[in-house]
């Protein structure tokens, strides 16, 4: 068996693979418009960018049926990621969920408002303020975190082992050097 070759200015492989996509329709119109200007980057950052907003939607579905949105989950996960006793600063929590503290702040209070975490003042610095999981919030991160591992479990079993692991691989290596990079570099 012959390996399948890729046209990378359609984005269809030859033989028996799918017709273009989204992206490589996309590209072809930008070829046609601008054939002076290289679009092949679209070919990997497009593709990355709906299958990341893809993605999303697949893991939003798993949080809404514990009544989280993503930004919940992400708070209660990284309150249960703290061992116990379960509970972080808000900067801290912010820091761990890449949010602004004024996004940060209303996060909290929905979910102090539905039982699942509480805050308090630090003992260290009454100024300070504690977040931390209820025993309800404690049981549910549990519960929707082994749904959340079997929904990334299903949606990476789309690909081989050695697929997922080249992948995987390739990622780190792109986001390491564009973290290294810097902003002027970008």
């Amino acid at each position: 068996m012959e390996p399948q070759q890729h046209d990378h200015a359609t984005g269809t492989g030859s033989g028996t693979g799918p017709g273009p996509d989204h992206v490589a329709l996309i590209q072809a119109e930008w070829r046609r418009e601008r054939p002076d200007l290289d679009v092949s980057p679209q070919a990997v950052i497009g593709r990355l960018h709906r299958l990341a907003a893809r993605l999303t939607g697949e893991l939003c579905l798993v949080y809404s049926r514990y009544g989280l949105g993503e930004g919940e989950f992400d708070v209660l996960a990284a309150l249960r990621r703290a061992g116990a006793p379960f509970e972080r600063a808000p900067g801290e929590l912010a820091a761990h969920t890449m949010v602004t503290t004024g996004a940060m702040t209303k996060r909290i209070d929905r979910l102090e408002r539905a039982g699942l975490v509480t805050r308090r003042h630090a003992e260290d610095d009454r100024r300070g303020r504690v977040v931390a999981l209820t025993d309800a919030g404690l049981r549910l991160i549990d519960e929707a975190f082994t749904a959340h591992m079997r929904n990334e479990h299903r949606l990476l079993s789309l690909l081989a082992p050695d697929e997922a692991a080249a992948l995987e691989s390739l990622l780190t290596t792109w986001q390491h050097r564009l973290d290294g990079a810097g902003p002027d570099a970008v």
